[in-house]
């Protein structure tokens, strides 16, 4: 038996592909995989199937025809195309994340194509398929170009390519956007903004710090969040949330040590801090409120609000460091601290 991949053409309409499928039925082709593409033509069907060593290319192209298929493409097909659709999907998003300078070898695998090239295109390149040509554009500037022979790209294909080329480009934003704070004694942490994945980490971060420190964060109570709500926390819909890690010898994040959380509410945005009890009184509080300060003047909020317990000496003293105006309004044992920002002006 052999390996082939089967691509053609099909009416969408009740029976049809039975039609195809039973024709090559009829020459003992077993059918392996298939994946179906919608177009403005039709349903392209992608079949891999496994023949009989007596049919060749031209037995398969009698039978696809016989079945009603049209526009149809058969190649020789490996081993390895056995692996489903997802997994290898899957596999490739893994190199990327590993590696986004493999863009273009990923997008080859993911495709097919002969050839992947990538131009410093201006950012109005028109981008789509033609025929056997696709242009995707590439976030981080410029575009990419992939040609094969045959047979023609589908709208599935490249809407699966421009993904690609998307999870590539936020693994390059995300890497740019970590930063690496030096503190006073000297210590290294990575910063960054948070992520989904990093509940687990969030989670252990809660659970190795004191009560005291929890109910200084959360004001009402020392229990650690459940994960829904930390969840909610570490990508919220307004705002940023930031995360201190620890590194290893080579540069690669471990622990999460500190948390810092900016909500955006109407014109102010709301900030709280959290930090592992051994990692407090080090300059690492006031370090990440200052960056947190930065993204809301940027943002274009008109001020900064902190609710704090008035007993909170360490957080009044890290709020006052910034040498900004605080208007500090008391609630019972509980203060609300307002800084004022400057928004930057706008340009027209």
């Amino acid at each position: 038996m052999t390996l082939w991949r089967i691509r053609a053409t099909v009416d969408d309409r009740p029976g049809y592909l039975s039609v195809l499928t039973a024709s090559l039925a009829l020459r003992g082709v077993n059918i392996l995989a298939v994946q179906v593409h919608t177009t403005e033509r039709g349903a392209v069907d992608d079949f891999l199937v496994d023949a009989p060593d007596t049919l060749d290319e031209s037995d398969l192209l009698a039978a696809v025809e016989r079945g009603r298929g049209r526009d149809c493409w058969v190649a020789r097909s490996e081993a390895r195309g056995l692996v489903d659709q997802p997994t290898r999907v899957l596999g490739l998003a893994t190199r990327l994340v590993r590696d986004p300078e493999a863009t273009g070898a990923a997008l080859r695998t993911l495709v097919g194509a002969d050839a992947v090239t990538w131009r410093p295109e201006a950012a109005d390149t028109e981008v789509g398929i033609a025929g056997t040509t696709m242009r995707l554009a590439d976030l981080g500037g410029g575009a990419f170009t992939l040609r094969r022979a045959a047979p023609e790209f589908t709208p599935a294909e490249y809407a699966r390519a421009q993904a690609l080329v998307e999870l590539a480009a936020a693994v390059v934003r995300r890497a740019a956007e970590q930063v690496t704070l030096v503190l006073p004694d000297g210590a290294e942490l990575a910063v960054r903004p948070a992520v989904a994945d990093d509940l687990p980490a969030v989670l252990d971060l809660h659970e190795g710090c004191s009560a005291r420190s929890r109910y200084r964060r959360y004001l009402g109570g020392a229990a650690v969040p459940a994960p829904a709500r930390l969840r909610r926390m570490l990508e919220p819909a307004r705002g940023l949330t930031l995360v201190a890690a620890t590194v290893d010898a080579g540069g690669a994040a471990e622990s999460v040590v500190a948390m810092a959380n900016l909500l955006g509410e109407g014109d102010e945005a709301e900030v709280a801090l959290l930090v592992r009890d051994d990692w407090q009184r080090r300059g690492l509080g006031a370090a990440l409120l200052r960056r947190l300060v930065r993204h809301a003047e940027q943002a274009g909020y008109a001020a900064l609000v902190l609710h704090t317990q008035a007993e909170n000496g360490a957080l009044l003293r890290t709020v006052h460091r910034l040498g900004r105006p605080v208007r500090t309004d008391p609630d019972g044992a509980l203060l609300t601290l307002t800084l004022p920002l400057t928004v930057p002006a706008r340009t027209r």
